[in-house]
């Protein structure tokens, strides 16, 4: 069962998750210049019939390395005890309690604190204000 936080445990959370999320969307940017450039090469391998291989192998490379970082820092917001639901704007969910039911506290970069919730079911779209 995951960890149920309360708003002001969430926000004490929040100075060591911001860092991360940050770290997130610029390794996302890369991630998907990677995923470009390779597209890109696959389209002129086509097109002109030569292979690649150096570019290739260094594109894939880009590609697996920028993964790796994702995913581990990933891990590292999970470790914090919130769930990343959009790495481009940086938001995050916090599994809470409100109305005596189990739901999500949300919060997004650039919020000054954490002001929103959702049910389980629902997302971002389906915010309601805490109070």
């Amino acid at each position: 069962m995951a960890r149920l936080f309360s708003r002001e445990e969430a926000e004490q959370v929040l100075p060591k998750i911001v860092p991360l999320l940050e770290e997130l969307r610029a390794l996302k940017r890369q991630h998907d210049e990677w995923q470009a450039k390779a597209e890109a090469l696959q389209q002129n391998t086509k097109s002109n019939g030569h292979g690649m291989d150096v570019e290739a192998s260094r594109v894939t490379q880009g590609q697996q390395s920028t993964g790796v970082q994702i995913n581990g820092l990933i891990e590292k917001v999970r470790s914090l005890g919130a769930e990343v639901k959009d790495i481009e704007i940086g938001l995050i969910d916090f599994r809470s309690r409100v109305r005596g039911r189990e739901v999500y506290l949300c919060w997004k970069l650039g919020e000054d604190g954490i002001r929103w919730w959702h049910d389980l079911n629902t997302g971002y779209g389906s915010r309601e204000p805490l109070e």
